[in-house]
Formats: structure tokens, sequence, C-alpha cells
């Protein structure tokens, strides 16, 4: 009994969290900024930019565009940018920053012609990125070789009680993985049947997992290239 009671309880609380989600990036998108902020400490857009150095310069598509800062920084160095998304909220925010055109569809279903993107970027995904579907479409639309770069998340370093605090709101809302112990650790997105490096492999990419090292916190950037037709 007391099994059972667990195992509701944590699918009540999952599905809390992904309805809590869903307003963020829907009706309350115009917090998100205050939110990433406060949960980073400042530090969320310089999470997403670390992105920047693992990206093929060209034509890049960015999934879950949200406001748009990282629209805005791709075009500034030099690629030629498209944003997907699936919120209309999201969209008129990112219209405010960038002028990279935008388009409103799922992930699984990339409404974009065979091979044509030299990198897909996604920062901070949700559990989507790792659904077989969104990889076999990300696959598909990827020219040969191209590139599918993830930020799934950052840590901020040091043992303040504010870092903790922010650490465990992190755990508990199951966006950083239960066997992560620390900065120092390689986490992974959360999902129950397998690792994201694995998940991504068996989707036709050779995979590299990166952690970087900024001024008082890490980000990890998985960089995932296209290796099979």
């Amino acid at each position: 009994m007391a099994t059972i009671e667990i195992t509701m309880f944590e699918r009540i609380w999952k599905e809390l969290i992904r309805f809590s989600f869903r307003l963020l990036y829907f009706e309350l998108a115009w917090t998100y900024d205050p939110v990433s902020w406060i949960v980073s400490r400042g530090r969320w857009r310089e999470w997403q930019r670390a992105a920047l150095p693992f990206v093929a310069h060209g034509d890049v598509l960015e999934l879950g565009h949200g406001p748009g800062h990282m629209l805005a920084a791709l075009a500034a160095a030099g690629s030629r940018a498209v944003g997907l998304d699936i919120s209309p909220y999201m969209s008129r925010l990112a219209k405010s920053r960038s002028s990279a055109p935008l388009v409103r569809a799922e992930v699984q279903a990339l409404p974009f012609a065979p091979a044509c993107f030299d990198t897909v970027l996604s920062t901070f995904p949700t559990e989507y990125i790792v659904n077989p579907n969104t990889l076999a479409s990300v696959h598909r639309v990827l020219k040969p070789d191209g590139r599918l770069v993830i930020v799934p998340e950052g840590h901020l370093t040091g043992h303040g009680v504010i870092n903790r605090l922010i650490d465990w709101l992190f755990r508990v809302t199951g966006q950083r993985h239960p066997h992560d112990t620390g900065a120092s650790a390689v986490p992974e997105l959360p999902d129950e049947s397998a690792s994201l490096r694995h998940l991504v492999a068996a989707a036709g990419f050779e995979v590299t997992v990166s952690q970087i090292a900024l001024a008082g916190s890490q980000v990890v950037v998985v960089t995932a290239i296209r290796t099979s037709s």
C-alpha cells in the first residue's frame, strides 16, 4: 500500500510540475525572464550563450526559442537562424527581440525539408528533447555532419544557502538528474527509459558531453553530430 501511495504521489507531483511549466511557457510567459534570472542568480543567458562555440554557424534552427534571446545572439554571431516554438505567447515576446523567421509547430514533426540545417539548437528543453520522434525529426532536417546542440542545465557552484536552495528546487521539480551529486558531476535530462547520451546516439548521432566552467557556475553542453543517413 505504501508503494502504491508513493507512486500515486509521484505521478500527481509530476503532473503538477508539468502544469506549472506549461503556465510559465504559455499564459505566464511574461514571467519567464524574471523566473529564469532568479533560479540561476542572473546566469541564465550566460548559460544559454555557452552553446554558441559549439554551433556550426550557417543555417540554424532553434527548438523552443522562448523569449528570443538566443535568436538574437545567433544573428549577432552570423547565423541564419529560424525559431520554432509551440507557444504563441513566446512568439510574441521573441518578435520584439529578433527578426528571425518564427514557426509554430511540434518538434516531433518539424515542417522543414530534409538536410536543410547545419545546426539544431535547444537550450534548457523539457523532456520532449529525448522523445524518439523528436530525435528522428531533428536527424532528418540536419545536413550530413550537421549537429544537434543541447544545453540541458547549468549549476551554481559554491555552497551558500541560496545556492543550496536553488539546487533543491531544481531537484524537486525534476530539472536535475537524481544521481547528480554536485557541480562536478555530469547531469543528464530526466528520462525514465535511458540516458540522454544513449537515446541520442541510438538516433544516429555521435555524442559528446562538455562541461563549461564559468564564474560561479558550470554549464553542460551536449553536442551530437549526425553520423548516419
